[in-house]
């Protein structure tokens, strides 16, 4: 059984327990990080002492996408195809939402994790208009297909999914961009994102 250490309201643990729902992978998730700490039997799987780490079959593996990559790869390979141009196409995506990730950080902390005396409207401004030019990219792309890679959904869709989640959430004005929310839209049918993507954001 796949074993995910890390707690759910991380966007990363998301990423990987949504990809384990998404394919059928009987799982356990152990808590840690944030409130949970992290202990030394955890710190010896992953010496950079972030979440999430796996263990699936005697691999230990850490880094969110690696992780999606390989159980993708191993169980739904329908997400994952050994098609050079079709893995390099999710590549790109899923390599670019680390960038939407740090255009995002500072207004997330600032209203999901600051209490309201500290916010700071420059920021949560900043942020604001950075993530929505980037989601204009996306905006464009999905404009012309479903999915960020083509007709049908993806590994590419998994770690950017998850962070438009928190996008369409968070309490920051976002311009209208009708084909980014038909996306979420259909991602919201999906069960695996619905329970554990779609939680309070804390």
């Amino acid at each position: 059984m796949l074993t995910i250490w890390g707690r759910l309201n991380s966007h990363n643990v998301k990423k990987v327990v949504w990809l384990a729902e998404e394919i059928g992978l009987d799982y356990v998730r152990h808590d840690v990080g944030g409130k949970f700490g992290m202990d030394a039997a955890y710190l010896a799987l992953n010496p950079n002492a972030l979440i999430p780490t796996i263990e699936d079959d005697g691999l230990v593996l850490w880094e969110s996408n690696a992780i999606l990559r390989y159980l993708a790869a191993r169980y739904a390979p329908h997400l994952w195809p050994d098609d050079l141009r079709e893995r390099a196409a999710a590549d790109k995506w899923m390599d670019w939402q680390f960038a939407f990730a740090d255009a995002q950080r500072d207004v997330f902390l600032m209203l999901v994790r600051k209490p309201i005396e500290e916010h700071d409207a420059a920021v949560i401004a900043r942020g604001a208009e950075t993530t929505a030019r980037m989601m204009a990219m996306l905006e464009d792309v999905l404009a012309k297909q479903p999915w960020l890679t083509g007709e049908n959904f993806g590994i590419a869709d998994i770690p950017m999914g998850t962070y438009a989640h928190t996008w369409f959430t968070l309490a920051m004005p976002r311009p209208e961009m009708p084909h980014v929310k038909a996306w979420y839209d259909r991602l919201k049918t999906r069960p695996g994102f619905a329970t554990n993507v779609m939680i309070a954001l804390t």
